[in-house]
């Protein structure tokens, strides 16, 4: 049977949108990294290290972007160019600034305290404490090593505590890297973590090193628990000895 140009045309059409759907179901399904199995290792020790050496690599590279965004705010402010705001257009999404950020401020002050690092000893620490040293159902199923949330519905998993009255889900991300990344942008840009960003300016300001001990002080929102949240956590980091990872970024 003859097929004529009009037809072919159309199976060619076809063709191409079968294609690209399975090039999205691909992306989909198989593009995702499964973390490892953390259970695997007996809890103690031999858990923990095998724990803090896969996620210190992880924060060490979102660190080091932070660094490069640092250092072009720093580049960029250090001159009188008029056009400075818009080279730093996109560094100002990126860290959630608004137009109320930059009232009494300007932008270039506002991206100085929220570009800059997170310190693994506070990243190792939190992630510990949220997904129960990698073995929680969200960290196992959805990459979410840091309890974030998300508010639309089928945005992720649903606790199976959540109250009727509630809408939130846990946020399910593609990749613990991706959770990491999120997690650290949300201490740096969220309203809930100024305390934090103002500790760090401050000791930046003194050209003081600073450590996941003393940036767990302005953590008091991160948690229900409020202070003792925070005080947990600096037992976490001493006990683990995780300021050591401090040095080797």
């Amino acid at each position: 049977m003859m097929i004529n140009i009009k037809d072919s045309k159309i199976l060619i059409g076809l063709m191409a949108v079968l294609l690209a759907l399975v090039i999205a179901v691909w992306f989909i399904f198989f593009s995702r990294v499964t973390p490892p199995d953390f259970s695997e290792h007996p809890a103690g020790p031999e858990r923990k290290m095998a724990f803090f050496s896969y996620f210190k690599p992880i924060i060490d590279d979102v660190n080091q972007e932070f660094i490069a965004d640092r250092e072009f705010v720093t580049s960029v402010c250090s001159t009188d160019d008029k056009n400075a705001d818009s080279q730093l257009a996109e560094l100002a999404v990126k860290y959630r600034i608004d137009k109320v950020d930059i009232e009494n401020e300007s932008l270039c002050d506002v991206l100085l305290r929220r570009v800059d690092i997170v310190p693994p000893s506070l990243a190792l620490a939190q992630a510990a404490n949220e997904s129960a040293w990698g073995t929680s159902r969200f960290a196992q199923q959805g990459n979410n090593f840091f309890g974030q949330w998300c508010f639309e519905k089928g945005c992720g998993i649903v606790p199976n505590s959540r109250d009727e009255s509630k809408i939130h889900e846990v946020a399910d991300f593609r990749s613990p890297a991706d959770s990491v990344k999120s997690y650290m942008l949300n201490l740096n840009g969220h309203d809930a973590y100024k305390s934090l960003r103002s500790i760090r300016q401050s000791l930046r300001a003194q050209n003081a090193s600073f450590s996941g001990i003393e940036l767990s002080y302005g953590l008091n929102k991160y948690s229900e628990r409020g202070e003792e949240y925070g005080e947990e956590l600096r037992e976490m980091i001493r006990f683990n000895k995780l300021t050591e990872y401090d040095k080797t970024s």
